[in-house]
């Protein structure tokens, strides 16, 4: 028997066996097939950027190794994309940093920066049927420091505020393009080493900033404001916190991102999606993996992860909540790392997608809680990666390890010579 004809097969008697819990596997493969991930064009290059050639990391951030091959300019970095996305299946977006942007080789600081700068990409992401979306940089820049929306001088705030506004109007420039609105994320590592003598005064300063910054509305982007844990020399005191973003987004209507590495370890992020949906219009999710800390490894198929997707699907929430990527591993095949975690992502929602939920919430309903608890068990170990592989299948990308193959010969051919 062919290898497609036994994934067939291997498909045909999984859907039987889903069928048997009340689950349809077609219908779990349609809805994945809409899914779109928002891959972040940052793991190409090491948070790198074509503003500062050759600069240096600030602002709490830091990338681990040195792998060769990184993408050295815009058309390394959009090669390896296109690279990466050969081997995802499905129709997905390209999130970009502002200091991504096409200067030309021009000098132009982050208060200078306009929609131009990014109509090459906008061009490039629409002849590739990529949509993007657009991210605020407050990092590795001279005015950076430890504070900037929150920073109590102004010329330093309003150069920041500046900055953020202007990305807000190239993304709704983005949307507009892409007829599909641009989730325009704003994040900054504002904090502290140590406590400082008052915590409320840069928290009221942060907030007189994010007022300033939204008093433009904008038809074709939507606002997604993203909290920190800590940041590398700044471990004691974070002013936009998860607690400060989320009264915000709830007063202000704005949307919260979830960044996976931006809390405690023993906190459930999945627990979070069903109370921010009450209060907030939609959610942002940043999907990492933290190893004692927000370490950005390479998203890997794991218990957080197929909680984080069980709860936003139990939620019925897949049009509410928009799921982007955000690691950057330099100690690996970068390409390599952006499949591994996007093809990652997408088996725990598939997972979540095959839940028999129908069937745990007439036990629930009824009492029936041993029933409950011995089916999610048993749910684990139904046959979805025969459903995976007909999805891979369908959609023309490499079935299960086959990828590996393909990232390689890339590498020999094209970032080993780089």
């Amino acid at each position: 028997m062919k290898r497609e004809q036994l994934i067939e097969a291997s498909f045909a008697a999984a859907a039987e066996r889903y069928m048997q819990v009340g689950v349809r596997a077609d219908r779990a493969l349609e809805r994945l097939n809409n899914l779109s991930l928002s891959l972040h064009c940052w793991q190409a290059d090491d948070v790198g950027g074509f503003e500062n050639q050759g600069g240096t990391l600030s602002g709490g951030i830091q990338v681990t190794g040195n792998y060769p091959g990184k993408a050295r300019n815009i058309d390394e970095l959009r090669a390896d994309i296109l690279e990466a996305t050969r081997y995802i299946a499905g129709r997905h977006r390209l999130s970009l940093h502002e200091i991504y942007g096409d200067f030309g080789g021009q000098a132009v600081d982050r208060d200078e920066v306009t929609p131009e700068h990014f109509a090459s990409w906008i061009q490039w992401a629409g002849e590739h049927q990529l949509k993007l979306d657009f991210n605020s940089t407050s990092f590795s820049h001279p005015k950076s420091g430890n504070l900037t929306l929150a920073s109590p001088e102004e010329p330093v705030r309003q150069f920041w505020i500046e900055h953020t506004r202007r990305c807000r109007w190239i993304a709704d420039t983005m949307g507009a393009a892409q007829n599909d609105p641009c989730m325009m994320n704003l994040w900054i590592h504002d904090g502290c080493k140590e406590i400082p003598a008052n915590r409320m005064r840069y928290r009221r300063i942060l907030e007189k900033s994010l007022d300033e910054i939204f008093s433009t509305p904008y038809e074709h982007m939507k606002d997604c404001i993203e909290a920190k844990l800590f940041g590398i020399g700044l471990e004691s005191y974070t002013v936009g916190s998860y607690d400060f973003y989320l009264g915000y987004g709830a007063r202000k209507g704005k949307i919260v991102t979830l960044d996976t590495g931006h809390f405690h370890l023993t906190e459930s992020v999945a627990d979070k999606i069903s109370s921010l949906l009450l209060f907030t219009p939609e959610i942002m999710l940043h999907v990492s993996r933290p190893v004692r800390w927000d370490s950005d490894h390479v998203v890997i198929l794991n218990d957080d992860l197929l909680d984080l997707s069980r709860e936003i699907v139990r939620c019925d929430a897949l049009e509410h909540v928009h799921i982007g990527l955000d690691y950057f591993d330099a100690t690996i095949n970068r390409i390599g790392a952006y499949v591994i975690g996007c093809r990652a992502t997408q088996k725990a929602f598939l997972q979540a997608l095959l839940e028999p939920g129908a069937l745990l919430q007439k036990y629930e309903d009824e009492g029936r809680l041993f029933e409950r608890l011995a089916l999610q068990e048993e749910a684990k170990s139904l046959p979805w990666s025969a459903v995976w592989d007909m999805f891979c299948l369908s959609n023309e990308v490499p079935v299960g390890e086959d990828y590996i193959a393909g990232i390689g010969a890339y590498e020999r051919n094209v970032t080993s010579k780089r």
